[in-house]
């Protein structure tokens, strides 16, 4: 009998502990947050407006550091790694996509996708070919030399996937990714982004208000004062 391999997490978030203080009282965002998210899954984040949803997801791309607790990206503790080397993870490992697409005005498309892996040091020919490569698997073939102001804002925020895929990080996390698109489009951005999630390998994480497309995700977390508690998936039947 072949043993079946384990499974190698792409991030672990371990008793991760944060919060402020207002005054002259401690506010909580974070206690003791556990998590485990492995490649190609897409995991739905949920909670209400001021949860700490997005401070979740700032501490797992190394933007900010926790209180306490530990954030370990492909068995790399990265609490215990100098500022340099953080800044380098999170570049090569951690990609980012927002309401708001955040692209630059004066490149194309094509442009605004081989930045970052221009600015880890590959070629343009590399870089070119890759940013292609992602544009036409998102339905962009026909519209890499446009500025974003010539694209749609579905087409927007699918450059910006792309972006935030350039560099084949083992993470994506996205904060509330179509949040700022009709529910049309809407639906279009999340099936591009679950196929792209699936193709690349890439452990995806997702806060959205948006219940319908956090069921179709792999599994759920629910932030619920402070702490990260797995929702079970329950499926809804549609009478025809």
């Amino acid at each position: 009998m072949v043993d079946k391999p384990e499974r190698i997490p792409a991030l672990r978030l371990e008793k991760l502990d944060h919060g402020f203080t207002q005054g002259d009282r401690r506010i909580d965002v974070l206690k003791e947050a556990c998590a485990t998210f492995y490649p190609g899954e897409t995991v739905a984040l949920l909670g209400p407006s001021g949860a700490g949803k997005s401070t979740l997801l700032h501490i797992a791309g190394l933007l900010e550091q926790p209180d306490s607790g530990a954030v370990i990206i492909d068995g790399v503790d990265c609490g215990k790694l100098a500022d340099n080397e953080r800044t380098r993870m999170r570049r090569m490992e951690v990609g980012f996509v927002y309401q708001f697409h955040h692209l630059l005005p004066e490149f194309t498309a094509l442009e605004n996708v081989m930045l970052p892996q221009l600015i880890l040091g590959l070629s343009k020919s590399q870089a070119e070919e890759r940013a292609r490569s992602l544009l036409e698997m998102l339905g962009l073939k026909d519209r890499w030399d446009h500025r974003p102001s010539e694209l749609s804002g579905g087409e927007q925020q699918r450059v910006a996937i792309a972006r935030a895929v350039a560099n084949r990080p083992k993470i994506l996390l996205a904060d509330e990714p179509t949040g700022n698109l009709d529910p049309s489009t809407a639906g279009r951005v999340f099936e591009e982004l679950m196929r792209l999630v699936s193709e690349e390998g890439v452990a995806a994480v997702i806060a959205t208000h948006n219940l319908e497309l956090a069921a179709r995700m792999d599994r759920t977390l629910r932030l619920a004062e402070g702490h990260l508690i797995e929702e079970e998936v329950v499926e809804v039947e549609i009478d025809s």
